[in-house]
């Protein structure tokens, strides 16, 4: 069975500056095939997905911009 979701990190420089980029998952899409629809959902600090309180859409455009734009913390944190 292939994968129905994607995984969002945030990606940032090591803070020594030497090393790789550290990767932290903050949100996934995840496809229902059966709806043909796209949901959203948020990381909690014990690295489980719970769902986001916004509709499912056809095209993950909507979820991608609520995520960059929403200024919702739960994401990037303030």
């Amino acid at each position: 069975m292939e994968p129905r979701h994607v995984t969002i990190d945030e990606v940032r420089p090591p803070w020594d500056g030497h090393g790789d980029h550290i990767r932290f998952p903050i949100a996934r899409l995840r496809y229902t095939k059966t709806t043909g629809m796209w949901s959203l959902y948020w990381r909690d600090r014990n690295l489980k997905f719970h769902a986001y309180n916004i509709a499912p859409t056809p095209t993950v455009k909507k979820l991608l911009d609520h995520v960059a734009d929403s200024g919702d913390p739960i994401f990037f944190g303030q």
